[in-house]
């Protein structure tokens, strides 16, 4: 067995589940959403999304709506 390094460490399946608050916390992706995490697999040779493809999608929305809040109040 090999022994775990730094990297593995801050891995996403090896931190806590997000709490709920402040906008963290599970969040149900679009289908739009989907379909985009899904030509990410494709591209990168995968049948189905990962976990990295659906956290991406997720981030990349969370910080548009981030965006368009600053805008709103600029």
């Amino acid at each position: 067995m090999r022994k775990k390094s730094e990297k593995d460490k801050d891995a996403p399946w090896n931190k806590p589940a997000p709490k709920k608050q402040n906008g963290g916390g599970k969040s149900k992706l679009t289908e739009a959403q989907i379909a985009e995490a899904r030509e990410r697999a494709e591209k990168a040779g995968r049948r189905y999304p990962n976990l990295i493809d659906n956290m991406y999608v997720a981030k990349k929305a969370k910080e548009e709506r981030a965006k368009v809040d600053d805008d709103y109040f600029d």
